[in-house]
């Protein structure tokens, strides 16, 4: 496994973790980092990313419920919404990764933890996100 995926995983269990028993995101981490070792710098990586998703998270719902067509928010499992925000928030909020490798990444991992119907739809809201920001950059760009 790539270490990078490895580390996205991590951060998809501690933003589980935080949705449900509400602990400090810190201790989170800690919990995190004992279970699993990540290397190369990806124990960094991973620690951004889950704070930027544990504090974007609101927004990253904003946009998801702004791309949903005949679905309600509130019908969303509770996994395929915790990788949206993690994608959503790499993509959009940190840009250290191309978004094409952040939507693939994002994927796979619904494809291993999520029902059979999730990657797809993993995969359409994340490419409506990724076309609608890619818009918004070039008309801010355009205007600028």
């Amino acid at each position: 496994m790539h270490p990078r995926r490895k580390a996205r995983i991590g951060v998809l269990e501690a933003v589980y973790a935080e949705s449900q028993i509400h602990e400090k995101p810190e201790k989170i981490l800690k919990d995190v980092f004992q279970r699993e070792e990540y290397g190369n710098g990806n124990e960094e990586f991973l620690k951004s990313l889950f704070f930027e998703t544990v504090s974007q998270s609101d927004e990253c719902d904003k946009l998801i419920d702004s791309h949903l067509k005949n679905w309600e928010f509130n019908r969303i499992a509770l996994l395929d919404k915790l990788i949206l925000r993690m994608a959503i928030t790499e993509m959009v909020f940190m840009n250290e990764t191309p978004p094409k490798v952040v939507i693939s990444e994002a994927i796979e991992i619904a494809k291993e933890y999520s029902t059979e119907e999730s990657s797809s739809f993993v995969n359409g809201i994340l490419d409506a996100v990724y076309k609608h920001s890619k818009f918004k950059k070039s008309k801010q760009e355009k205007a600028g």
